[in-house]
């Protein structure tokens, strides 16, 4: 028997704070790819790619511009497997996922040389209504970005929105479509 979006719901809460084990980055963070995207990006801080001006900064060192995260985060020879970069997804009532925000805190500055770990944990889970699925799921995945240290340098949260198509809909029992 196919579980109602109700039923799913109870399962999917019952998941979060799940999280994915740590894991390291293969690389520490580098200048080279770091000044390649200040260039890509039209950034010209001289935090970002000049060295020798930020030891004289209260920084003491380079630093990595905050958005290279997702460069580092996208890029998949520096972590260990694609899979590595996954989302906790609990049960949904629907197929159609889309990326509704990004929610970024950046704690403390990423060095030139920091080794950077990373893990996902599933944030938080709940039922809202859209126009076109009355029982949407909204998920919440936390990626917590770690150095060397074992200080938390970056914390990024997505709400994905999951939705039913209208043949999903129209298959789940008593529901009417709009």
């Amino acid at each position: 028997m196919k579980k109602t979006a109700y039923q799913l719901l109870e399962e999917a809460k019952k998941m979060i704070g799940k999280e994915t084990e740590q894991i390291r980055c293969k690389y520490p963070i580098e200048h080279e790819p770091l000044r390649r995207y200040c260039h890509m990006v039209d950034d010209e801080n001289p935090l970002f790619l000049d060295p020798e001006y930020a030891k004289n900064t209260k920084y003491g060192s380079a630093i990595m511009p905050p958005f290279a995260l997702m460069m580092y985060l996208g890029h998949s020879s520096m972590w260990p497997s694609k899979e590595a970069v996954s989302l906790i997804m609990p049960p949904t009532p629907g197929s159609n996922y889309i990326n509704m925000a990004q929610e970024w805190e950046l704690l403390k500055p990423i060095r030139v040389g920091d080794h950077i770990t990373f893990k996902t944990r599933l944030a938080d889970v709940y039922m809202k209504s859209i126009s076109i699925d009355p029982k949407a799921f909204w998920v919440v995945n936390e990626l917590t970005f770690t150095n060397q240290n074992g200080e938390v340098v970056a914390i990024i949260r997505n709400r994905i929105l999951v939705h039913r198509s209208p043949e999903e809909i129209k298959q789940d029992t008593g529901e009417q479509q709009n």
